[in-house]
Parts: C-alpha cells; sequence; structure tokens
C-alpha cells in the first residue's frame, strides 16, 4: 500500500491520473500508515522474533512497547476523513491504475482497514495465549499486556466519539484526559427555574450522551446520521458542561439501582443519572470519585 498508492501518489508519471482536489491530500487518505508500518518493520517484529522459542514470553514485548502502540489512535482518529476522501474519489483513474498494477483483488479501501482490524485482533491473540499459560512463566506479562491493549482500545473508541462533537466552543484538548463517554437518560432539577417546569422536567428523561474528562462533564445530544461506513457514525451536539471542579455526586437514588445524581454549585442544578446497568452506573461512580478525590 506505501509503495504502491502512497509513493505513487508523488511520483511525476502518475501525476496526470491524479486530480487536483486529491492532490496533496495523501496524508489525509494513508493516515500515519507509515509509521505503524515503520514501528512493526524496525521494533516490533525484531522484539518478537526474540522470542520464537519461548512464547509464552511474549507479553513481555507488548508490555516494553505499550507506549508505541498508541499511533494507532491516531490512525482512527483520521479514519473518518480518510474514508470520506476515499467515496470522493474511489473511482479515479489513479486508483484503477495502481489496483492493477499491484494486482489486487481488492481496492484501496479494505487496505486502509487493516490497521484498525490489527489493533483489535491483538487483544483476542493475547485472550488466546493467555488460555494455555495459566501456570507458566510469562503469565502475568501476557495478562498486564491483555489489559494495557483493552485499555488503548478503549481509548481509540473513546476518542472516535469524542471527534464527533459539534458545537463546542473552545479546545477540548484543555479539558485534561477523556475518562468515559457514554449514553444515559437525565433528569433535570434546577433551583432557579420556574415551578411548572421543574414538574414537568420530573417525568420526561433526555438522553445525552456524557464525556467525562479530568476537568469537566460534557452533556451532548446524541444524532444518528443516515449515511454508509463512518458517516453513519452518530455525532453530538454539544448542550452545556459542568466543571468538575464544582461537581459533587449522590452514589444512590432511592429506588433505582441505575441512578446517581451529579450536582453542581452546592445543589443548584442536579442531574439524575440513570445508566442502561448498575455495573455502568458503578464504573462511572468510581471514575467520577476518582476525579474528585
Amino acid at each position: 500500500v506505501l509503495q504502491g498508492y502512497a509513493a505513487e501518489m508523488d511520483n511525476p508519471l502518475m501525476a496526470h491520473l491524479i486530480s487536483p482536489e486529491l492532490q496533496n491530500k495523501k496524508d489525509i487518505l494513508f493516515g500515519n500508515m507509515e509509521e505503524i508500518y515503520h514501528f512493526h518493520n524496525r521494533i516490533f517484529l525484531r522484539e518478537l522474533e526474540n522470542y520464537v522459542e519461548y512464547p509464552e514470553l511474549v507479553g513481555r514485548c507488548f508490555l516494553d512497547q505499550m507506549e508505541d502502540f498508541q499511533i494507532y489512535e491516531k490512525y482512527c482518529q483520521n479514519k473518518p476523513r480518510s474514508e470520506s476522501l476515499w467515496r470522493q474519489f474511489s473511482d479515479s483513474v489513479f486508483f484503477q491504475e495502481c489496483q492493477r498494477k499491484l494486482d489486487h483483488k481488492l481496492s484501496l479501501d479494505s487496505y486502509l482497514l487493516k490497521p484498525v482490524q490489527r489493533i483489535t485482533k491483538y487483544q483476542l491473540l493475547l485472550k488466546e495465549m493467555l488460555k494455555y499459560s495459566k501456570n507458566c512463566e510469562g503469565a502475568e506479562d501476557l495478562q498486564e499486556a491483555l489489559t494495557s491493549i483493552l485499555g488503548i482500545l478503549k481509548a481509540v473508541n473513546d476518542s472516535m466519539h469524542q471527534i464527533a462533537i459539534t458545537g463546542y466552543d473552545g479546545n477540548l484538548n484543555e479539558l485534561g484526559k477523556l475518562l468515559m463517554q457514554g449514553s444515559f437518560s437525565v433528569w433535570t432539577d434546577h433551583k432557579k427555574g420556574h415551578a411548572k417546569v421543574k414538574d414537568l422536567a420530573r417525568f420526561k428523561p433526555m438522553q445525552r450522551h456524557l464525556f467525562l474528562h479530568e476537568k469537566a462533564v460534557l452533556f451532548c445530544k446524541k444524532r444518528e446520521e443516515n449515511g454508509e461506513g463512518y458517516e453513519k457514525a452518530p455525532s453530538y451536539s454539544y448542550k452545556h458542561s459542568l466543571n468538575m471542579a464544582a461537581v459533587g455526586i449522590t452514589e444512590n437514588v432511592k429506588g433505582d439501582a441505575k441512578k446517581f445524581e451529579i450536582w453542581y454549585n452546592a445543589r443548584e442544578e442536579v442531574y439524575i443519572i440513570q445508566a442502561p446497568t448498575p455495573e455502568v452506573k458503578a464504573t462511572w461512580v468510581n471514575e467520577i470519585r476518582k476525579v474528585l478525590t
């Protein structure tokens, strides 16, 4: 892909086949695939080869290189832009010519999906290895490697949702690390509101997608898109946010194991939040508690 497509975009002999709108868009189309390739080729593959005789110790490889695996997050974040560009130019003569020369049965988009499939495959491989390595040396490393890879997958998944937030004035990066994201039913009870509004608000919950950052929690409204592939991915229109420095939490709301409360400015605003399951509630309450302490 890097030689037969990406490099060809810079080949003067192929220039006449590339439409002007596609020129200089190589970075969008391929993201940091080259970085991923070099990481595997120069570093990770060599490390793995050291363990050919000792496969049960391979967890160490992952742990030593765990930081480098974050390059996949960058790749996945760019994927929607890449797919959108590909859809515009998929029938371009340039791509057809490259595919013909490579004698590939599949078109470029199938290969651009590979890194996304690869990062999700590692956890399956590690789970499988763990199954057969219960009591041997290296089992702990394998377990730790699996936990770390799952952590990277969660970060990739969370960031894919985060880049779909629209209407937020300001820089999301300034809110600190994104810790959790998910959909909830939310009831509000505001001291300042009109009495009538308060009564109404009690009964009908709003569906909100929450993003918990280290410094703020964002409330967004999910909008399903009608498209294909990534365009079908939802977007989230920003509604409001609460600064974590002024947030308090009530873990148990009577009568419902799935509900908890987030309140703001000494209960001036109260948000009753209902999670899909008691387990999801528990995870969120724990994360919020960590931030608050």
